[in-house]
């Protein structure tokens, strides 16, 4: 299979794991958000969805970035800015290749992280998605240099999201809506970190099976 068909592949099992966590995912951000980032998230992966089906990318770039200008379009709040550009920096990572390597699956990760830690101006530790895509990203480029194929690299990344996220429970939010709650935000994981462990354990799973 080619790098841009996975790639395609790897959004629709995003957008069908969205599409089966969006109760939980509302739920998290009812306790400490607005309440409405599984909807934002299903409604931004359906809309990616069809973007891919009327642009018919030509690389996996290309499918990146169209995912890219769907979230940014469709799903409020801060998560469409940050989904999407990481997204986008991922897309510009991956400029000009056709097969994608495990280097470049970590490298387009590491890409990610920054676009989102620059747009949301948020460290590992202020409860936010950058403390799953932190240890992600680092996952991801240990994964790679050992050897490790691009299922594993994203294997690799997505229990380490799964880490980050659980470790949000005891913060304090330094970022985002749940900053406003101080020490209220204290037991609760952060929204935003759980679905980034959903959509890098989504493109795990994905890249398995195939």
């Amino acid at each position: 299979m080619d790098s841009t068909q996975a790639t395609i592949n790897v959004v629709r099992e995003m957008a069908a794991t969205m599409e089966e966590h969006r109760k939980f995912l509302t739920r998290l951000d009812s306790e400490i958000g607005d309440g409405d980032h599984g909807t934002n998230m299903r409604r931004g992966f359906q809309a990616a969805l069809e973007r891919l089906e009327n642009t018919d990318p030509a690389s996996p770039a290309d499918a990146l970035k169209a995912v890219s200008m769907a979230l940014i379009g469709k799903v409020g709040g801060a998560a469409g800015p940050l989904y999407g550009t990481a997204f986008l920096r991922a897309s510009t990572a991956l400029a000009g290749k056709q097969e994608i390597s495990a280097k470049d699956a970590a490298d387009a990760l590491n890409e990610a992280l920054a676009g989102v830690k620059q747009r949301g101006k948020a460290e590992a530790g202020d409860k936010t998605m950058a403390d799953a895509l932190t240890p992600a990203a680092e996952a991801a480029k240990e994964a790679a240099d050992s050897g490790g194929s691009v299922s594993a690299v994203f294997r690799a990344a997505a229990e380490a999201a799964n880490e980050g996220a659980e470790a949000t429970v005891p913060l304090t939010a330094r970022r985002g809506r749940a900053s406003y709650m101080g020490e209220r935000a204290v037991g609760h994981k952060d929204p935003g970190a759980a679905s980034t462990h959903l959509l890098l354990d989504a493109a795990a799973r994905t890249l398995e099976n195939s």
